[in-house]
């Protein structure tokens, strides 16, 4: 048999990688460098504000997004797991099939959450929020799309 014949999804002749797999990683991609911006005085306003955790960081990623320590912390794990998810089929649309329910979980949280409670330790804004849907949908939607026909092997 040829190789084409174990593709567990439809390939690329370019890069020879499951469209799934480009997808994840590039999702996770992604994340790695939000996740780094949030560190990045200037990319970040407020940075003398940026908090480990909690509502009190006034940190705002691209002077929008509220971030702390932790929430660029979390993008940055959510980045390597993207990549090393990236590396099968399988892994791919895991990341990013379970990763969209987890960001709308996210979403769901940020709705509910008093903003200026403690509960509100990530830190969450209205901004993040939509982001979080976004995200949510956008990667369950890329792990569907890159995967349909293919089938779960």
């Amino acid at each position: 048999m040829n190789s084409m014949a174990h593709s567990r999804a439809r390939r690329n002749p370019a890069d020879g990688r499951a469209p799934v797999r480009r997808a994840a990683a590039t999702v996770g991609v992604i994340f790695l460098v939000i996740g780094v911006l949030g560190f990045i005085p200037g990319i970040t306003s407020n940075f003398d504000d940026l908090y480990f955790a909690g509502h009190e960081s006034d940190a705002k990623l691209l002077g929008l997004f509220q971030v702390s320590v932790l929430h660029n912390i979390v993008h940055l794990l959510f980045g390597v797991a993207g990549l090393a998810l990236a590396r099968t089929v399988s892994g791919a649309r895991t990341f990013l099939v379970g990763g969209g329910p987890i960001y709308l979980v996210l979403w769901l949280y940020g709705l509910v959450v008093d903003m200026s409670s403690a509960a509100n330790f990530i830190p969450l804004n209205n901004a993040d929020n939509w982001l979080h849907l976004g995200l949510g949908v956008g990667m369950i939607a890329l792990g569907v799309v890159t995967t349909r026909g293919q089938g779960r092997r």
